[in-house]
């Protein structure tokens, strides 16, 4: 069960930094996913007529796991072997050319609509971190999307940097180094922001982070696990629209 633990009452406006997770919270991944995934699961009759619900849950089944057994694999090879791995379980014929073309297909997936404008108001009142399960070639083209209107970020870290994947402390525990050599701000002051109460709130959890769930509609990864949080908005442009709220009394 996940539900809201705020008993010390915190306010936005008490924390100084913004600790992003990217991949289903800034950036719509399940979209991104099932769309690449459209030309290997059309080439067979079953799978072809699977839900989006199907396509999502077969391809977080093996890309967990390959996150698991190879945690300094590099995202977009993590992609392109999951892809492979899910074409030999299914029975689906592919080739290396599909298997590359789903690991670079990352590079294109989008924003979510309210994404850009919102990191550009919060970031009148914080730092701006990313904290992601990618790698850095690829990232170098997703924040370039992310920051089209104005919302810099002042510190990535991506599961390259740390050597392993999400939900694993080491990387949140990474990040908080970094903030407190960046910007001198401690754990208290840091506020991780994210869709994915497994990868994200649980971590943030057994750590002590407060943590702000951005549950969007519609996205089901990582939604299946019990994690408090300390706030809950249904979009990034609701959280943003709230702490200018504050921020600006």
């Amino acid at each position: 069960m996940s539900n809201i633990q705020n008993p010390e009452n915190k306010k936005l406006s008490d924390f100084k930094v913004l600790n992003f997770d990217v991949f289903g919270t800034l950036i719509d991944w399940e979209s991104g996913v099932v769309d690449g995934l459209e030309p290997l699961l059309a080439r067979s009759s079953e799978t072809s007529k699977w839900t989006r619900r199907e396509k999502l849950d077969a391809f977080e089944e093996v890309e967990s796991e390959l996150q698991r057994q190879h945690p300094d694999m590099i995202y977009s090879d993590i992609l392109a072997n999951t892809h492979n791995r899910l074409a030999t379980k299914l029975g689906i014929e592919t080739t290396p050319e599909l298997d590359q073309a789903f690991g670079q297909s990352i590079r294109n997936w989008t924003p979510f609509p309210d994404t850009c404008a919102a990191l550009a108001k919060l970031a009148k009142y914080y730092k701006l971190a990313v904290l992601s399960n990618v790698d850095n070639e690829t990232f170098q083209y997703t924040i370039k999307k992310l920051e089209s209107e104005g919302g810099k970020f002042s510190q990535v870290v991506t599961a390259q940097d740390v050597g392993s994947y999400k939900p694993d402390e080491r990387n949140f525990l990474h990040a908080l180094r970094e903030i407190k050599k960046n910007f001198g701000v401690e754990k208290e002051e840091v506020l991780v922001t994210a869709q994915s109460l497994f990868h994200d709130h649980a971590p943030a959890n057994k750590l002590g982070l407060k943590s702000s769930w951005i549950a969007r509609e519609n996205v089901t990864i990582g939604r299946n696990s019990p994690a408090s949080y300390t706030f809950k908005f249904t979009t990034l442009g609701a959280m943003a629209d709230a702490a200018e709220t504050e921020f600006d009394k």
